[in-house]
């Protein structure tokens, strides 16, 4: 009878959270998929119809049109900010993870691009970027770039999907540095002090134990640093448009366009179902290796 009572506690302590997560993950989910299969559009929004079936229709023109393939390719490049983010992320929460003066005000000098509204960063960066900025400035101070040679970063066809993703970087490290930290504090001090009682360098504890007991931390932030990077939009509507000739074209503003300037949400479904596909892949791969180590372990 209080096995029975506790069990009923739980579910209705969990009821709430059900609902929440029913109303607003699973059903705009469902409803994302049926769409994908349906045409929809302003016309019919206007009209008082509802979606009508048309198969793999709008799969068909979503999959074949360059300017989806275009963001496809270009949230794959995207992805390269991720493990340089995970790196860099994982080094500085080495460097913060000790008591020295003043460490905390180093902690949260880190943190504070995380808080940093993306217009404000727009703001910054783009003064940072433009031609007559600073790093231009700079180039030209060390002598790379004549006076008649400084170019704007956001509007070069060959570097403006790179300065946004350093925008990328630079808004993230603080986030995941939080994490890696919190994973580092969790790592007993005695493993570290029996391995310096043996003999073992500094380099050789980080390689030896700090980096495999941080393996599912690894994972998780790498994961999430993916996703992130898959569902890139607010960056490139602040910065780009997608432009220049589509460079920072990605898929997920591809979605967006389809769904809110052209207002055909069947299709822009059908481009968001892609993107979906491609992010549980990359789960599926990252769920694996965190499982073969866990099974290791």
């Amino acid at each position: 009878m209080n096995k029975t009572r506790t069990t009923l506690t739980a579910y209705a302590m969990l009821l709430p959270a059900l609902v929440l997560l029913g109303v607003f993950t699973l059903y705009p989910v469902l409803y994302n998929v049926v769409l994908s299969f349906s045409k929809y559009t302003a016309l019919e929004l206007g009209a008082g119809k509802g979606p009508s079936w048309v198969g793999l229709e709008n799969y068909q023109k979503v999959f074949s049109d360059p300017l989806y393939q275009t963001g496809i390719v270009n949230s794959l490049k995207y992805l390269v900010v991720v493990p340089i983010l995970q790196i860099f992320s994982l080094l500085v929460a080495v460097l913060v993870n000790r008591s020295l003066p003043a460490i905390a005000f180093f902690r949260a000098g880190y943190y504070i691009p995380v808080i940093t509204s993306i217009s404000l960063a727009a703001v910054m960066w783009e003064w940072v970027y433009a031609k007559d900025g600073m790093i231009n400035a700079a180039l030209q101070g060390l002598g790379v770039l004549s006076k008649t040679s400084a170019f704007g970063w956001l509007i070069n066809e060959n570097t403006a999907l790179w300065a946004i993703m350093f925008v990328t970087f630079w808004q993230g490290f603080g986030y995941y540095m939080v994490l890696y930290l919190a994973g580092l504090q969790s790592i007993p001090t005695e493993l570290d002090e029996a391995a310096r009682l043996d003999g073992a360098t500094k380099t050789q504890v980080f390689w030896k134990i700090t980096v495999p007991l941080m393996k599912p931390t690894l994972m998780i932030c790498s994961l999430l640093s993916t996703l992130a990077a898959l569902r890139v939009l607010q960056e490139i509507m602040v910065f780009t448009g997608g432009g220049p000739v589509n460079s920072t074209y990605t898929a997920l503003f591809y979605v967006y366009s389809k769904a809110f300037k052209e207002f055909d949400y069947g299709q822009g479904a059908a481009a968001g179902m892609g993107v979906a596909l491609i992010g549980f892949l990359l789960s599926y791969v990252n769920y694996r290796l965190t499982r073969d180590q866990q099974v290791t372990g």
